[in-house]
């Protein structure tokens, strides 16, 4: 009996522990905090790092081809049939005017040979060099670029959760006010001191607001799923958010100073990369100039080969015969009916083309600060209204309540305080929310170092 019992603890034991090992793991986040797990850890930023891999791997793999190449080769071969050469019959002692058929090949042989290569002068290499650095610097910014995007996704992904919370918060507040009016406008209506209208309307009123909160519901279920995609976490973790979403929107308001800095565009992530695209173009057309000048590479050869009519390559009777190759190539372009012109001029549109682009960008980049500095200030302004709003809203709501108790007001003018109080209460969020989304896109067009994204 007692080994029973320690058996079934030892079972016990080990399931609580297993059940400890896969139990999903659980996070608690700032906002700062979410921004820097997603930085590191989200599907993007994560596939942005394996970009700049690749443009390292590519540099080195273009560095490599103006260095030694050395190959080694090994050749078999068995002839079933040899090959046979006529030659003059007189030369073996036959008759002058006929042919004897002679086999000069060996039924097998086998060469083993080394080569080594060296470019010495490729005008195409010295491009290729650089502008395998171009596009290394391109992939650099290209990551910051997308840390950028993936921490303004963090904030608008965690105001988003913070608005559901905060509206289920309310509107089950709501809810139970709305609740108990029904309730004892019913008991009245059953004594006959009111009319049946006036249920009706109080009823309407509690039937909306409990599919508003289920609704609510759902849609921080699915808030909370769209931040973990932005962490790169599975939607079904569990994330807390330490932050309260009114006193983040107040924080992000009091750094409105930020609008009256001065833009330097060339720091903008969105100007480097295109300027990225203008160097590129550069050295395209660099390269098809440099497909006129000739190339130089030198070689060496060394190997052995052996023969016979029988399979003794790797016997002590086998001879190698030894045989080496030293030599240089030179190539020179002469004439090619004007293709070389003809890319090379292409190349050069291709270049203003980027360079009218560069242009463009840095006008798209003023025009969009412009555009999300107002925005920044219009959400402010729209959070100081909504404040003063929701408190008349409430007020005018707070004097119908005592309006319709005492049987001065009906439950109609009731019914319109209160969706306007509702409507004041959402518009208060959606500032708040407007405010912290409005801030992050003026940081991610300016670039600014929210976190350190060059580690």
């Amino acid at each position: 009996m007692k080994k029973l019992i320690f058996s079934l603890i030892a079972i016990l034991s080990m399931s609580v522990y297993a059940q400890d090992q896969y139990e999903p793991k659980s996070y608690k986040f700032t906002l700062q905090e979410a921004i820097d797990f997603a930085i590191d850890s989200s599907y993007a930023t994560i596939n942005a790092r394996r970009d700049v891999a690749i443009a390292l791997k590519q540099k080195w793999e273009t560095t490599a081809d103006g260095l030694p190449q050395i190959d080694g080769d090994l050749t078999y071969e068995y002839n079933p049939i040899i090959r046979q050469t006529p030659l003059p019959a007189e030369l073996a002692g036959g008759e002058p005017g006929t042919f004897v058929p002679v086999e000069f090949s060996p039924r097998q042989n086998m060469n083993a040979s080394v080569t080594l290569n060296q470019l010495i002068f490729d005008g195409s290499y010295i491009v290729a060099l650089q502008a395998a650095k171009t596009f290394l610097e391109y992939s650099d910014n290209n990551e910051t670029r997308t840390k950028l995007q993936v921490r303004k996704d963090v904030v608008s992904a965690y105001g988003n959760v913070l608005l559901t919370q905060n509206s289920i918060g309310i509107i089950e507040s709501n809810l139970e006010t709305a609740k108990e009016n029904l309730r004892e406008t019913r008991i009245t209506f059953e004594n006959g001191l009111a009319e049946e209208e006036d249920v009706e309307q109080l009823q309407i009123t509690y039937q909306q607001l409990q599919s508003q909160l289920n609704n609510a519901k759902r849609m921080k279920d699915i808030s909370k799923e769209s931040l973990n995609m932005v962490l790169g976490l599975p939607i079904y973790t569990k994330v807390e958010l330490l932050e309260d979403l009114e006193n983040l929107a107040n924080r992000e308001a009091l750094e409105a100073k930020i609008i009256t800095e001065d833009l330097q565009v060339e720091n903008t992530i969105e100007f480097k990369i295109a300027n990225n695209l203008v160097e590129q173009r550069e050295l395209e057309m660099k390269l098809e100039k440099s497909k006129a000048l000739p190339s130089l590479s030198a070689f060496a050869n060394y190997g052995q080969t052996s023969f016979g009519e029988d399979f003794e390559f790797f016997s002590s009777r086998a001879d190698w015969f030894e045989f080496s190759t030293i030599g240089v190539s030179l190539n020179v372009p002469i004439f090619s009916s004007l293709q070389r012109s003809a890319r090379t001029q292409k190349a050069k549109i291709e270049m203003e083309k980027a360079e009218t682009q560069k242009v463009q960008a840095v006008n798209q980049i003023k025009l969009q600060l412009n555009n999300a500095k107002s925005n920044f200030e219009f959400a402010i302004d729209n959070y100081e209204l909504s404040k003063d709003n929701l408190k008349l809203a409430e007020r005018i709501e707070r004097k119908n309540q005592i309006k319709f108790k005492e049987g001065v007001g009906t439950s109609f003018e009731l019914r319109q305080a209160q969706l306007q109080l509702y409507t004041a209460q959402n518009e208060l969020l959606q500032s708040m929310l407007d405010i912290i989304n409005s801030k992050a896109e003026i940081e991610k067009i300016i670039n600014t170092p929210f976190t350190n994204f060059e580690n």
